[in-house]
């Protein structure tokens, strides 16, 4: 198995790599590899042609088994959680990388590493995948290949977040609205996404008079596609599926709401079929965070007291690993050892990682003024009434960073290393409040690895069609 764009890259590794005929991957220097060639992987994965993205990318997942570092599955880790196996003084972060993925992965794992930090989740949501212009396949390389980088071993879990149903959408055509999310739960999981978060939240109907049946919609439409990925996981893996009862930025879950979702969900799903591994709530908070009139970030109360009871009903009477925190990662510093108090299972951590690239001291002037033309004028139709400029840019930034890709990652060393070190300080900081330090070998007790090999073809498939995300959560 030698074709033309494979050996072409091969050449380009420094001897570090060597591919047998029969296609098997042997590293024969790795200080080596985790020099340039790393950088050459990650970087063709994302910026070569056809023949030799997939050639990276295939080079890459293999590579990964070969160092043992291996997508995995976090659900029978929260399934411990649910049986009382595992300790409730950590919560897990899901961390979703828009900006600079290679050196934001590169910045998680150094602060990850030196912590022995293994309960930790890379994510992309279905919205982010169209903004960010980083499909599964992609995203999940970058992070291989960061991961080679920095020296990492274990489990590597990366998760679709939020694969949502648009509301709109779903009403007028729900069948090809449920297989546009089959089709791109579909592609996640052949790219290597074993964590998948369902969010049918928006099919809540509160006009109905009973709960149950302000939920049904939510737990069938979650049910069916949670049969479609159970169809469709590798042997030797389960992988987690979350739902959701609270569409965020609405009002605040409670208990006879998420009974009425999973009994009914459980009720709808097939006799003997594994379930949910955990379940996502609503507290307080918005994605993004709420910018004020001078684009500085409104403080958000969440009602902490709601995820310490809905986890321990989540555990207690669906065994389940706890309630999931969405739209945190603008809170102060002081609220996030909050979610380890109050036994959070999991926390999404987003904008805040985005804010500290587009704000950093050392981001060239130049570049972020014209992403934000870009922004003024691609985006001028999603400008509200009353809105200013700076509260405008804050919402919409983050749809600069698609068409900005290639520049972001081009940029100088010195700039990049500046920001990864930002970044790695905050995650570090993260890491400590959200007491994951230490936690590699429960990873590795409850995802142990599982040898999974693909081949060429394997990257030759078409990825799910390029859709209209704005109206979808992040």
């Amino acid at each position: 198995m030698s074709p033309r764009a494979l050996e072409t890259l091969l050449g380009e590794l420094e001897g570090s790599v060597t591919v047998a005929d029969d296609g098997k991957v042997t590293v024969t220097d790795e200080e080596k590899l985790r020099g340039a060639p790393v950088d050459t992987l990650a970087k063709k994965a994302v910026f070569g042609d056809t023949g030799q993205q997939a050639a990276a990318r295939w080079l890459l997942w293999e590579l990964g088994q070969v160092l043992a570092i291996y997508p995995a599955s976090i659900h029978e880790l929260y399934m411990a959680r649910g049986r009382g196996e595992a300790p409730l003084n950590f919560t897990v972060p899901a961390i979703n990388l828009r900006a600079m993925a290679y050196d934001s992965a590169r910045a998680v794992f150094r602060g990850a590493l030196p912590r022995r930090v293994g309960a930790l989740i890379f994510e992309i949501a279905r919205s982010e995948i169209g903004y960010t212009d980083q499909r599964p396949a992609e995203y999940l390389s970058v992070v291989m290949a960061a991961a080679i980088k920095e020296g990492y071993r274990g489990p590597l879990f990366v998760q679709g977040d939020h694969f949502q149903v648009n509301t709109k959408k779903f009403k007028t055509d729900p069948d090809a609205e449920l297989q546009a999310v089959s089709d791109l739960a579909d592609e996640a999981i052949r790219a290597g996404f074993y964590n998948i978060d369902i969010d049918t939240s928006t099919l809540v109907d509160l006009s109905y008079p009973t709960v149950d049946e302000q939920q049904r919609n939510n737990y069938e439409v979650c049910a069916r596609l949670t049969n479609f990925i159970r169809e469709r996981e590798p042997q030797g893996i389960t992988i987690s599926v979350g739902g959701e009862i609270g569409e965020i930025g609405e009002k605040n879950s409670d208990e006879t709401e998420l009974r009425a979702y999973m009994d009914g969900y459980n009720r709808t799903l097939p006799k003997g079929m594994v379930g949910l591994s955990k379940i996502s709530i609503q507290t307080g908070t918005s994605h993004g965070g709420v910018p004020l009139p001078d684009g500085t970030l409104a403080q958000v109360k969440i009602d902490f007291n709601v995820i310490k009871e809905l986890s321990r009903v989540a555990r207690e009477a669906y065994g389940m690993g706890g309630a999931v925190q969405h739209g945190a990662s603008t809170l102060p510093d002081e609220a996030f050892n909050q979610f380890v108090q109050n036994e959070a299972a999991e926390v999404h951590l987003a904008t805040g990682f985005q804010n500290i690239v587009y704000d950093h001291e050392a981001m060239p002037k130049e570049l972020r003024e014209r992403i934000y033309e870009h922004i003024s004028t691609a985006h001028a139709n999603e400008r509200k009434e009353g809105q200013t400029e700076e509260q405008f840019i804050y919402k919409t930034r983050k749809k600069g960073l698609g068409p900005f890709k290639e520049d972001l990652w081009g940029l100088s060393e010195a700039v990049r290393g500046a920001i990864r070190t930002s970044l790695e300080e905050k995650f570090g900081f993260l890491f400590d409040q959200l007491n994951v330090g230490d936690t590699m070998e429960l990873a590795t007790r409850y995802a142990p690895p599982v040898e999974i090999h693909k081949t060429l073809a394997d990257y030759g498939g078409t990825a799910a069609k390029a859709e209209d995300t704005s109206e979808l959560a992040d």
